[in-house]
Order: C-alpha cells, then sequence, then structure tokens
C-alpha cells in the first residue's frame, strides 16, 4: 500500500502541521484556485484583507475608500452589537437575582428572621459582600429596632447620605467610617443606598449594599434597588403593625 499522501489528503492537513514561514504566495494562489469555495466557509478573513485598487500610484480609488469605510462601520456596528447583547444579558441576570432576593425577604415569617436573610441571604442571592439594614435613632428608637442585626443614625443622615431629594444612590468608592457597614467597612468599595421611609411608626431608615469590588457605580440603573428597598420597606412594615 502506497504511503504517499494524495492531493486532497494533504489539502486536508491541518495548519498546525505548516510552517507559516515555508508558505509563500504562489502556493496560497494555487490553493485558492483549487478552492474556489474557500471564502464562502471562512468569510471573515475578507474583513481583514485590503481590496486591490483598480489604478496605479498618483490615482486616488475612491471606491477603495468607500468600502474600506463601509467596512469599519460594518465591524463598529458587529462590536456594538455584542455589547448590547452581554448588557442585556447582564441586567436579566440582575433582574433573577432581585426577584430571587424579593421571594426571601417576602417568606419571612417575623422580625427576626427577616432580619437574617436581609443580613445572610441577601448579599447570597445578589452575588455582593453585605447587607445591611439602618434606622435614625431619634430621641426614642423603637426597641423592638434595637438589635444587632440593625445600624443605627443620627436624625437627618439618611438625608445627609442619601441627598433629600433622592430615594437610591450609588457609590463607587465609599469610605465608610463604620456608620453604615459596621465591621465590614474596611471590606466594602463600593455600595447602593437605598431610602427606607417612614411611617406613623418606623423612623426614616435605609437599605445599605457594599461590594468589595466595583458592582455599583454611578451612570447604573437603579430601578430595581429601588424595587427591593420598597420590598424591604414593606416587609419591615408589616412585622411593626403596619396596616395601610
Amino acid at each position: 500500500m502506497s504511503t504517499s499522501k494524495t492531493r486532497s489528503e494533504a489539502d486536508a492537513a491541518p495548519a498546525a502541521d505548516v510552517n507559516a514561514d515555508d508558505v509563500n504566495a504562489d502556493q496560497v494562489a494555487r490553493y485558492l484556485a483549487r478552492h474556489p469555495d474557500f471564502f464562502e466557509a471562512h468569510g471573515h478573513l475578507l474583513l481583514a484583507m485590503a481590496a486591490p485598487g483598480r489604478w496605479t500610484e498618483g490615482v486616488v480609488d475612491i471606491q477603495k475608500v468607500m468600502l474600506d469605510r463601509r467596512i469599519e462601520e460594518i465591524t463598529e456596528l458587529r462590536n456594538c452589537a455584542i455589547e448590547v447583547i452581554e448588557t442585556s444579558r447582564n441586567n436579566m441576570t440582575v433582574q433573577t437575582r432581585t426577584h430571587a432576593a424579593v421571594l426571601a425577604l417576602l417568606a419571612a415569617n417575623s422580625f427576626e428572621h427577616l432580619l437574617r436573610v436581609v443580613q445572610e441571604d441577601v448579599p447570597l442571592l445578589l452575588d455582593i459582600d453585605v447587607a445591611v439594614l439602618a434606622f435614625e435613632a431619634g430621641d426614642r428608637p423603637l426597641a423592638e429596632l434595637v438589635t444587632l442585626e440593625t445600624r443605627y443614625l443620627k436624625t437627618g443622615a439618611v438625608d445627609e447620605v442619601i441627598g433629600a431629594e433622592k430615594d437610591v444612590r450609588l457609590v463607587r468608592d465609599i469610605r465608610d467610617d463604620g456608620t453604615l457597614f459596621g465591621g465590614a467597612a474596611g471590606l466594602v468599595r463600593s455600595a447602593a443606598l437605598a431610602r427606607l421611609r417612614p411611617d406613623r411608626v418606623l423612623p426614616p431608615g435605609l437599605l445599605a449594599l457594599g461590594s468589595r469590588s466595583g458592582t455599583f457605580h454611578p451612570g447604573q440603573g437603579t430601578e430595581l434597588v429601588h424595587f427591593l428597598a420598597r420590598v424591604v420597606e414593606a416587609c419591615v412594615g408589616r412585622w411593626h403593625g403596619k396596616t395601610g
């Protein structure tokens, strides 16, 4: 049996077996001549190739210039489409995580259980490092809110931290002395701070979400954080006799 390779077998040899320095233009031309359908299967290679001009030096081929410009525009559009797809995928992931956190909060059957969900479950479900409830103490803080899992703030602190006219604030590089995140203050790099609105029973408060990475930063959408805070607000109110 002959051990020599046929032409088709040689053409099918893996590219790794060929030294690029040993391939010349004539060999490439002969290969393409034998495989006229090559670019049908490898069309992406055409985007990286320079189209030949139709005239000699000294004459500008406007058609080629316009073609090159269109190729650049197509490449930019493709990159933008990829970015939009990735952003949409990330948004869906965040939305799914937020919904899971909301379900865990709604399943709490007491205030103590709710605090454990905030402290232990919410960080895991949102893929962050710490979640904290904080309330303005006032002159006589509610005894029910005095727990190891809650933080206490001075009167007016929520407006100072978040802003008087805002419900959510995203901070890329937070500097916390322990007022918000307690012992985890040195760990937290970025944070989402959401207002918990007061009612006839509860004082002003906030939900603080912290991450050791740049998870939160200005410019992000705040709708899901706002939604989560409203759910926390309702759950806290439910366990303090809120009826409406």
